[in-house]
């Protein structure tokens, strides 16, 4: 019988690392503060009617051009190491990987984010995705960031949620996703999905997932109130099926909780292949 393969999907910045990334590394570099930044970069949205993610980027060049500095990609990766992540983060994709082997099911991570690629290539679990969607730069001859080459807001994220489905990791690529295939061809199904995410911004992406048959966990940091708050509306409303602390070491409820949903995606697979056998 065919391995299922099972896609465990996260936003970034406050799902699995404590604030946003520029706040590691990037901020002290042109020497501002957080509150500062995202002042200004709010202005500029709000001036021009622009979205908040191109102006955000936009920030970060013409800040560091200011200080006299360029920003390659591998300036990003080092602010990436510099990112702090939740408890238990660092081990949890071996964790997950361990348990999948021995439930005779196939882990892949991926990440679906606002942040940077760039950054998130440079942290310390950057090498545990199968796929980093997120925003990236165009570069310029001296590998100098000049121009944002991928932008993604809260309603882009629900594009790559259909290209997992369907095994599709370009970024670029809008012509396969359209395409019509049957769903027992689709690389992985939607009740295969995991989704985590933290906050509002991540709505679409989990009523989608939900939707669809898949899992969407809410994760909120346990010393902020309002996060746990936003995590208890989404439940309530039905937009997620679990929330949890965002602890993800092995006695923790997230881990609890993808054991068990591994464990269904497990036993549904065994019916479903009965039920074609004779």
């Amino acid at each position: 019988m065919k391995k299922p393969v099972v896609a465990l999907i996260y936003d970034f910045d406050g799902t699995l690392s404590p604030g946003n990334m520029q706040e590691f590394g990037f901020i002290q570099a042109i020497e501002q503060s957080a509150k500062t930044f995202w002042t200004r970069s709010d202005q500029i949205a709000r001036d021009q009617d622009a979205s908040g993610i191109l102006s955000y980027m936009k920030l970060m060049v013409d800040e560091a051009r200011k200080k006299g500095f360029p920003l390659r990609r591998r300036d990003f990766q080092r602010f990436g190491t510099k990112v702090e992540l939740y408890p238990g983060v660092r081990e949890w994709f071996k964790l997950v990987n361990d348990y999948g082997k021995s439930q005779g099911v196939v882990i892949e991570h991926y990440i679906n984010s606002s942040g940077l690629a760039e950054m998130i290539e440079g942290t310390a679990i950057g090498k545990e995705f199968k796929r980093i969607f997120a925003c990236s730069f165009i570069y310029n001859d001296m590998g100098e960031a000049v121009w944002p080459g991928v932008a993604v807001d809260y309603t882009a994220k629900t594009q790559f949620l259909f290209k997992i489905n369907k095994g599709i990791l370009s970024v670029r690529d809008n012509k396969l996703v359209n395409e019509s295939q049957a769903e027992d061809k689709k690389r992985i199904p939607w009740n295969n999905m995991i989704y985590f995410g933290d906050g509002d911004t991540d709505v679409p992406c989990m009523k989608i997932v939900k939707m669809f048959g898949g899992n969407a966990i809410a994760v909120y940091n346990p010393e902020n109130e309002n996060k746990k708050a936003t995590a208890a509306k989404l439940l309530k409303q039905d937009r997620v099926n679990f929330i949890t602390p965002t602890d993800y070491t092995p006695d923790s409820r997230t881990f609890r909780i993808v054991k068990a949903i591994i464990d269904k995606i497990k036993v549904d697979s065994t019916i479903a292949s009965l039920k074609k056998s004779r």
